[in-house]
């Protein structure tokens, strides 16, 4: 394991917020930036760059995405010529380089909703040229992106990679707000054209609505008496920073709770996250775009990080590789068949080697499919 560092609140809490939620006075994370020296890692075959310091993250279940879109691309051509892959969360870009790395010809295009993360990425992969781009969009854009690189949105994509949730390159500056270990402004949005922030739904919205955010999109049970707290403390002051939330959660719930099932901020803090940045509702719709811009032969492999995102991309794979034919007839009708098959059985997680060279991924859930030819489709 690599070392850790440690990083200290900007702002003194009272003492039984600190006392419950010790990370807030400091947090040892291996994703902190500068917690670990530059070195090289060989994975599937390449070596990729692990610098925390420089990139902030390192990426997951590298070795298996690289062997589950490797089909698809050396289809193409023996090094990847005229194949092209989309990483869809581009991130500080380790996926992608990975993949320019095993891959001598194939083109990558890099999506991402942060400004700073893409231009982190297009740094790191400029060694690339021509066969790397990057993109300012959301995952829920991929017929865009596509066709400011040149492509059709549909049938013209051999590979399309998603790493869902918060990176930790964004975790790491404590500015953006989205880790409950630092006290930082109360933003959360992972890109800055967005209006709305985490202190905005804390300081306007009303009780119920705030209750329905934190139960449906953080399954947390203590929603109710988290939002009724939320509304009594902004009567006298207005939430600015995480701090004043983690101490108001450590007030809101019940001490048994606070105890058990890791850190109480963590569900609360999801919640407002996924709200700011409408994620469940661009991965509803970056799914079916995914899976219309693949070539026949082409797969879609997608990391997700909590029960909420795993379960869509569960329930939009359990539909594109079912068969269409109406209940109660005999036979297949054609055409009517499955368009994809699935590539994993139920969702792959990481082995305890990876999590112990990576703690991002012990949570982490992956799926995979492939579009069928029209040979296995006949």
């Amino acid at each position: 394991m690599a070392g850790t560092t440690a990083t200290r609140a900007s702002r003194s809490l009272p003492e039984p917020a600190l006392a419950y939620f010790p990370n807030v006075r400091s947090t040892h994370s291996g994703r902190d930036l500068g917690a670990r020296a530059r070195r090289r890692i060989r994975c599937g075959g390449v070596t990729v760059t692990n610098d925390p310091g420089r990139f902030g993250h390192i990426p997951v279940l590298l070795d298996r995405c690289i062997d589950l879109l490797a089909p698809a691309v050396l289809a193409v051509s023996d090094d990847g010529t005229g194949a092209v892959v989309i990483d869809a969360t581009l991130g500080a870009g380790g996926h992608s380089e990975a993949i320019l790395q095993r891959f001598s010809g194939v083109r990558v295009i890099g999506l991402d909703r942060d400004p700073s993360a893409l231009e982190i990425a297009s740094d790191r992969l400029a060694p690339f040229g021509d066969r790397f781009t990057a993109v300012y969009a959301r995952y829920d854009e991929i017929a865009r992106a596509l066709a400011e690189s040149g492509y059709p949105a549909t049938n013209s994509v051999d590979g399309i990679l998603f790493d869902l949730g918060v990176s930790s390159m964004q975790l790491d500056r404590t500015e953006r707000g989205f880790a409950y270990s630092v006290d930082a402004p109360l933003d959360m949005r992972m890109d800055y054209r967005l209006s709305l922030t985490a202190a905005d739904i804390l300081n306007s919205y009303e009780q119920g609505e705030i209750a329905a955010i934190l139960r449906e999109f953080g399954e947390e049970k203590f929603a109710g008496r988290i939002a009724a707290a939320v509304v009594r403390r902004r009567r006298t002051v207005p939430f600015r920073t995480t701090g004043e939330l983690v101490e108001l959660l450590y007030q809101a719930i019940p001490a048994p709770a606070r105890r058990t099932g890791g850190h109480p901020a963590k569900r609360t803090f999801q919640a407002l996250r996924v709200a700011v940045n409408g994620e469940l509702d661009s991965l509803r719709a970056a799914l079916p775009a995914a899976l219309a811009a693949t070539r026949p032969g082409g797969r879609v492999v997608v990391m997700a990080y909590q029960s909420l995102e795993d379960r869509i991309v569960k329930n939009a794979f359990a539909a594109a590789t079912a068969n269409r034919t109406p209940e109660g007839l005999p036979m297949e009708l054609p055409g009517y068949g499955p368009e994809f098959t699935t590539l994993t059985r139920g969702a792959e997680r990481a082995d305890a080697a990876e999590i112990e060279r990576n703690p991002r991924s012990a949570p982490v859930r992956l799926r995979a499919v492939a579009r069928l030819t029209d040979e296995e489709r006949s």
